[in-house]
């Protein structure tokens, strides 16, 4: 789950990290009393998910109230398109916020290191780009620092940073700001919390100009706040219908839909499909009962889809018997009516029963894996 800048920002800014200052306008009235209030001149950057904003016309420069307004009704409920987001997002509120003097951009982020099992500080001078630019044109600028998460950063690797980032002379600045980051990822469970640009003022300070942060979704259980910071509009319809029935769900390009009881499962039967010529449209796990209910709900997110021209069911009964998981599958298929072609893969207790149901209900039903994945790449194809 991602976070605004400004919701970033707030979050940050509890641990001792500076920011400019920045309130959110919903209306150009708000982007003007706003900017009044500031009395300075402003940036009007718009609140979306996307990267790139500015270079889509999302983020402008207001010297006055009045070119605040104008600019906030130029970017207010426009659609920024970029080629990493070619749908785009429709702009629903601006953060007005300070225009601060900068002398020089830095980059500074924290994110976790599965293969360490650390989490890894990285800071740059070269700031105000996309770091995955600079990793990838000038990978000797970013400078790693590995955390363990329950000592935080130690001093010297404050110092280390520091140097690296050529910041020595703010060196007891940077510090606190990279803890600040640090501890602000780790009580939250967020996968990333990223300044950038990190900036150089005209008094000497350092400031957090743009912030991003993103929670691990396998957290929000225990982080119930994050609940009330999320946006709907920014996900995918199918993505937010599937968290609300608590199924587990990515969508992809391809064009047979998935639907498996089991992570793992899932991830055999994209890999099967591919190996037989095929591409899944998505991954999707309802866990490990398949119950009626949640059966209907992935299906009706898999048909939402207008790429999907098959779809395979990979079921596997253990607690779950198969005849109940038949039944339950030819229920809502008599009750949806779906158009597409259906492959079942049923295996486990009462297996061969549930076959048996499938078959009477003139549901392919597929013994293995493979003749399953096989059938539903041929009937994908044939509806070309």
């Amino acid at each position: 789950m991602k976070l605004h800048e400004y919701q970033a920002k707030e979050m940050l800014a509890k641990y001792g990290v500076p920011v400019n200052e920045g309130h959110v306008a919903y209306t150009p009235d708000e982007a003007v009393e706003i900017a009044r209030r500031i009395g300075r001149p402003v940036m009007i950057k718009a609140q979306v998910m996307m990267g790139g904003r500015g270079k889509a016309g999302g983020v402008k420069y207001s010297k006055d109230a009045d070119a605040a307004r104008k600019n906030a009704e130029d970017i207010l409920g426009k659609l920024l398109q970029n080629e990493q987001n070619p749908k785009g997002e429709v702009v629903k509120r601006v953060l007005v916020a300070d225009a601060a003097d900068i002398k020089k951009e830095y980059y500074l982020g924290a994110t976790v290191d599965r293969a360490s099992r650390l989490i890894i500080v990285m800071g740059s001078a070269e700031g105000g780009v996309a770091i995955e630019d600079v990793a990838k044109t000038n990978p000797d600028a970013i400078i790693k620092i590995y955390v363990d998460p329950r000592m935080g950063l130690l001093d010297y690797q404050a110092r280390e940073l520091a140097f690296g980032m050529g910041l020595g002379e703010h060196m007891r600045d940077l510090g606190k700001i990279a803890r600040g980051l640090v501890q602000t990822l780790v009580d939250h469970d967020a996968s990333l919390v990223e300044i950038n640009p990190l900036a150089i003022t005209g008094d000497g300070k350092l400031v957090a100009l743009d912030a991003k942060m993103a929670i691990d979704d396998n957290a929000l259980y225990k982080q119930k706040w994050a609940e009330e910071m999320r946006d709907p509009a920014e996900e995918e319809d199918s993505e937010r219908q599937a968290r609300e029935a608590g199924i587990s769900f990515v969508k992809l390009d391809g064009n047979i839909g998935c639907m498996v009881n089991g992570a793992g499962l899932a991830m055999a039967t994209m890999d099967t499909i591919k190996e037989y010529g095929g591409t899944p449209a998505n991954f999707l796990d309802i866990g490990g009962g398949a119950r009626e209910d949640k059966v209907e709900a992935a299906l009706r997110i898999i048909l939402s889809d207008p790429n999907v021209k098959a779809v395979m069911f990979n079921i596997f009964g253990g607690i779950t018997r198969g005849d109940v998981v038949a039944k339950g599958i030819v229920k809502v298929l008599d009750a949806m009516k779906p158009d597409v072609p259906m492959v079942v893969r049923l295996v486990g207790t009462n297996a061969e029963e549930g076959r048996k149901i499938l078959e009477e209900a003139n549901l392919p039903a597929a013994a293995t894996l493979d003749e399953a994945a096989q059938m539903a790449v041929k009937l994908a194809n044939e509806r070309k």
